[in-house]
């Protein structure tokens, strides 16, 4: 890991809580495991919120995006629910992943399966300004499927 990577503090609320791992050198989220001693199993249809065993303190400005791992998706129907979901820098509390089975079969979640990625971004935050009119662009109001297929 680079020295001027951006240093993300965190607890681990269990002794058996993995921390976050990149796969791979290009890797850009890092892999969050299930901390589930009994596992879980996911009927399809069925939600289920995971823990990780694992609080984060992300430094004002940035954000931690909790993203879907592409091969449980393929394989397994198997997302997070609220994709991406957003990890405030205020939020202080335990990490857990919101997770779908879209599938057709059950889903097993075991203790340490890796269940989804977290990405770290930067936060630019807007001001919203009121005013008569927007002005107009090519596209105008033209919404979903506007632009092509």
């Amino acid at each position: 890991m680079e020295n001027d990577a951006l240093e993300i503090r965190l607890v681990r609320l269990s002794e058996a809580a993995r921390l976050p791992e990149y796969a791979s050198a290009g890797a850009a989220g890092a892999d969050l495991f299930a901390l589930v001693p009994d596992g879980i199993v996911l009927e399809p249809g069925m939600r289920a919120t995971v823990p990780t065993g694992l609080a984060l303190a992300i430094p004002q400005g940035y954000e931690a995006q909790v993203r879907p791992r592409s091969g449980l998706a393929a394989k397994h129907g198997v997302t997070v629910l609220n994709a991406p979901g957003t990890i405030d820098s205020d939020y202080r509390g335990e990490l857990k992943i919101l997770l779908v089975n879209l599938g057709d079969q059950p889903f097993e979640i075991r203790d340490g399966d890796r269940i989804a990625q977290l990405v770290v971004a930067p936060v630019s935050r807007a001001r919203f300004v009121v005013g008569p009119e927007l002005g107009g662009t090519e596209r105008g109001s033209g919404g979903f499927g506007s632009t092509g297929r």
